[in-house]
């Protein structure tokens, strides 16, 4: 591979951000295979995910070994570097972001929840100017459903300190739509709001590029 094309080469003489993304992954990994640089293995990595690194992020670590010259090493450095990426994002919030709007709310949640491959419920806890005060994982769950305990949301909530509370949960089809399960719960969770002086304020269903709003739609 000619100097000016090598991916540390580049990033000294261009700076980092001048690489694509193929060439940032194959500086990670280091070297190819015989007959594959390592830029090409990594174009094809990333082409067995559309070119999109939110799918790469999904990925375990007994899948990325089945790629020739991917030994465990080099997948815990692709997942690892991908995880710290996201960990950046989500660090833009951490000064008690402010809710001002279901999109807003999105933005947050869609950090915390849009990478997943399986359903994770959670609550934001606020405080009463709507700034998030702590984000709880309620359970986790399957490809296509999770459990929401109401007793436990209930009370994450009192143990936090919050006066209002926002429900969310993801669904890795990256379908929005609510089921009927996504309603029951959602109607149980704002009953026990009203009782507790907790109240819910909205419900959102996150996937990776849109969500639901309950509130949005006018079913809170």
């Amino acid at each position: 591979m000619p100097e000016q094309d090598r991916p540390r080469e580049k990033a000294l003489a261009q700076g980092v951000a001048s690489l694509t993304n193929a060439e940032l992954l194959a500086t990670l990994i280091g070297s190819g295979q015989p007959g594959e640089s390592v830029v090409d293995l990594c174009r094809r990595i990333l082409h067995d995910n559309d070119d999109k690194l939110y799918k790469l992020a999904r990925m375990r670590l007994p899948e990325l070994k089945r790629y020739n010259g991917i030994g465990e090493v080099k997948a815990i450095n692709i997942l690892a570097a991908l995880e710290l990426g996201r960990r950046l994002e989500n660090e833009e919030f951490m000064e008690q972001p402010q809710i001002t709007s279901s999109e807003k709310a999105f933005k947050l949640l869609r950090r915390l929840l849009g990478h997943l491959d399986h359903e994770r419920l959670m609550i934001l806890v606020l405080d009463r100017a709507k700034h998030v005060i702590r984000e709880c994982v309620v359970s986790d769950g399957g490809l296509s459903a999770t459990v929401g305990d109401v007793k436990i949301i209930m009370r994450m909530a009192i143990e936090n300190g919050a006066d209002s509370i926002i429900l969310a949960h993801n669904h890795p089809s990256n379908n929005a739509s609510p089921s009927h399960q996504d309603d029951a719960l959602t109607q149980k969770v704002k009953e026990a709001g009203s009782v507790l002086d907790v109240p819910l304020i909205d419900h959102i269903i996150v996937t990776q590029g849109r969500y639901y709003s309950y509130m949005e739609n006018g079913r809170l």
